[in-house]
């Protein structure tokens, strides 16, 4: 997965291609439960490129965005939000899967 670098990247990705951006930190005990899960989800959902928000280098594009709770993802095509999978809570393989399932619809 992609690490998210800058503001204008974020921008850039965002308003170019489909993207699933997630929302993370490395002090998060849920965020490290999902890890290992991560690359199967990636190769399973080839037409996304998933990008990894740092939470705490860009707080400020998280409350832009109203991500309050990590982790938590967000899926975007050229510029339109497609849709969210915001909260605090654990996610499961399963949850993530059908999150990403229902953008396409």
């Amino acid at each position: 997965m992609k690490k998210l670098e800058t503001m204008e990247q974020f921008e850039q990705l965002r308003d170019h291609g489909k993207h699933i951006f997630m929302f993370s930190a490395d002090w998060c005990p849920d965020c490290r439960i999902i890890e290992p899960i991560l690359p199967e989800v990636e190769a399973k959902y080839q037409d996304y490129t998933f990008i990894y928000i740092d939470r705490d280098q860009f707080i400020d594009l998280c409350i832009q965005l109203d991500v309050f709770g990590i982790p938590s993802f967000i899926g975007f095509q050229d510029g339109k939000e497609l849709g969210r999978f915001v909260s605090k809570d654990r996610k499961t393989q399963e949850e993530i899967e059908n999150f990403i399932n229902q953008l396409d619809q």
